[in-house]
């Protein structure tokens, strides 16, 4: 696989740069989305066309939406039936489904007629459409739906947990969110309930989802995070937090932004006005108004000279500076500018 590309603004157009700075694809593109597995989308003529990093163009049919690669096939949108093209936009499974997901572990959750089962890469059912809902396998198991409540099925399309949950997500290594009475919590593959339900959800977040091993999880009015092996590792504690990145996440008290580590201990004090997620060893934190970087010791690597900022992304941030785009590397040189 190729590195990624960059995506980058010229004069109202969009095109990718390479990680040295380069222009790759030339900005031409009034909407064009973020290179993942190889590919992205731009838009043509109101509908949504395939992009390679060689910019190349795959434009057999233009789509309402795309989805990512994964597993060789992404799920495309066609009126209102979805299908699937792999990775030389040929369309190898026809828009016969009112709703798709991507491929895992060689399964697809889809949804015929109302009803969800799951398709092998030949587009034929590989579990009969039997169920209300369903999502992803994760390590042969994936929730379903019956009757209202949730479980999880094998692939033979038993349920190997039985439904019990107003709600459930796919496994993350070995934990699951379920749902119960609207409050979320945490069942191991045996289906024990490890983190009994008692988060609330939070509009704008996705809730436990895993990053770095860690979720953010929301009950009386505080946030804290519950841990991937099954348990609350932070108590809810903190007026706002953020996702962990490598090893820290961000935590608001009293109106200042500072960080934690994994066992819930203060390693850089709340000093910030703003701040984000740490990635490849840097993240973005706002001094009067203005935002930098600073690295795990909280120590300024790069000067708040910025209007905006983003995470670094394979050596490389976009920040904007007078309006303009700008990406600059982990030593705060420029790389590219609009």
């Amino acid at each position: 696989m190729q590195p990624s590309l960059f995506k980058i603004r010229q004069e109202g157009y969009f095109g990718y740069i390479n990680a040295g700075g380069e222009v790759v694809i030339e900005p031409q593109f009034l909407e064009a989305g973020t290179f993942q597995n190889g590919f992205t989308t731009v838009r043509l003529n109101g509908l949504l066309a395939l992009l390679d990093q060689q910019g190349r163009l795959y434009i057999k049919r233009l789509y309402r939406a795309v989805g990512s690669f994964s597993e060789g096939l992404a799920r495309v949108q066609v009126a209102r039936q979805w299908g699937y093209v792999n990775s030389k936009g040929k369309e190898v499974i026809g828009p016969l489904f009112d709703q798709a997901g991507d491929f895992c572990e060689g399964l697809a959750p889809v949804t015929f007629e109302s009803q969800a089962g799951f398709i092998g890469p030949d587009g034929q059912f590989a579990i009969k459409p039997l169920y209300q809902q369903t999502s992803n396998f994760s390590d042969g198991l994936a929730p379903a739906c019956v009757d209202g409540l949730w479980g999880f099925i094998g692939k033979n399309g038993k349920f190997m947990l039985e439904p019990r949950w107003e709600g459930a997500s796919s496994f993350q290594k070995e934990s699951a969110v379920i749902t119960r009475n609207g409050k979320w919590g945490l069942c191991n593959r045996v289906g024990e309930e490890t983190v009994p339900p008692q988060f609330e959800f939070v509009k704008g977040l996705v809730q436990g989802e895993f990053f770095d091993g860690m979720a953010l999880a929301y009950r009386d009015g505080k946030y804290g995070f519950v841990s991937q092996d099954g348990r609350i590792a932070i108590e809810p504690m903190f007026d706002l937090a953020g996702d962990f990145g490598e090893g820290l996440a961000l935590v608001e008290i009293n109106g200042a932004y500072g960080y934690v580590d994994k066992a819930g201990k203060l390693v850089i004090m709340p000093k910030f006005e703003d701040a984000g997620v740490f990635s490849d060893g840097l993240a973005q934190v706002c001094v009067n108004g203005r935002w930098g970087y600073i690295n795990p010791e909280g120590q300024i690597v790069i000067p708040p000279t910025f209007q905006s900022a983003t995470p670094f992304r394979m050596g490389l941030a976009l920040t904007v500076q007078d309006g303009k785009w700008l990406y600059i590397n982990r030593q705060g040189q420029r790389v590219w500018g609009e």
